[in-house]
C-alpha cells in the first residue's frame, strides 16, 4: 500500500524539490504540501496522510510543537539543517517516528518514510551519537519556559503573570538557567539554549 505522505517546508523550492523527488518512488505519493507550521494540522485533518515529513524550523508553529499536535493522526519524519541535538530528545518526547539531517539522501527520505510507514522508526545514526555527547539538558522545565518567554520579548512582570509566579521567583529561574549555561546575561542564556535545541 503506498504511502500517503504530507510535505511541510517554508521554503517553496525546497519543498517542491522533495515533492518531485517523491513523486519518482512508485510506493510514495505526496498528497498535500504546506508552508507554515499552524496549518499542518488543518492539511492532515483534510489530506489523511500516512506520514507527515516537516521540517523543524516553521513560521507559525515550530516543526516539533506541530508534530505533538498531530501525532495521534499520522506518523512523523522531522528534517532538520541544523543539527541541534537536544531536538532529538524533543522529538523522541513529541512522539516523532523519525528524524533526519537534510544533508541526507532522497533515497534515505524515502527508506525513512517507508520504515515510519509501517511502524517502525528511523533516527540519523549521526545524530543520535551527537545527543549522546551533549547529554540532558540541564535546565528544569521552568526555566526553559521562562527563557522562552523572555525570547518571545516578556518583561519580567509579564512573565511572571503568565506562569503565575512573583517577580522574584522569575528572576531566579533566569539566574538559574544562566548559571547552568556559563551566561552573561539573560540573551546569552536564551541563545545557548537555543543553539542546543532545548528552547
Amino acid at each position: 500500500m503506498n504511502a500517503r505522505v504530507l510535505l511541510a517546508d517554508d521554503e517553496h523550492l525546497v519543498r517542491g524539490a522533495l515533492a518531485a523527488l517523491l513523486g519518482l518512488e512508485q510506493d510514495i505519493e505526496v498528497v498535500a504540501q504546506v508552508a507554515r507550521g499552524d496549518e499542518i494540522s488543518g492539511a492532515v485533518a483534510e489530506h489523511r496522510p500516512d506520514v507527515a515529513v516537516i521540517d523543524i524550523e516553521l513560521p507559525g508553529m515550530d516543526g516539533l510543537a506541530a508534530a505533538e499536535a498531530i501525532r495521534l493522526q499520522c506518523k512523523v519524519v522531522i528534517l532538520t539543517s541544523l543539527v541541534r541535538p537536544g531536538h532529538l530528545r524533543r522529538a523522541m518526547a513529541a512522539g516523532v517516528s523519525g528524524f533526519l539531517g537534510t544533508h541526507a539522501r532522497a533515497e534515505e527520505l524515502g527508506e525513512a518514510i517507508r520504515k515510519v510507514h509501517r511502524g517502525g522508526r528511523y533516527i540519523d545514526a549521526e545524530l543520535v551519537v551527537d545527543a549522546m555527547a551533549v547529554g540532558d539538558c540541564p535546565l528544569t522545565p521552568r526555566e526553559r519556559e521562562t527563557l522562552r518567554l523572555a525570547d518571545d520579548g516578556a518583561s519580567i512582570g509579564g512573565i511572571a503573570r503568565t506562569l503565575h509566579l512573583t517577580e522574584g521567583t522569575v528572576r531566579n529561574y533566569i539566574s538559574n538557567a544562566m548559571s547552568k549555561l556559563n551566561a552573561q546575561n539573560r540573551l546569552e542564556a536564551i541563545r545557548t539554549a537555543q543553539r542546543m535545541g532545548w528552547l
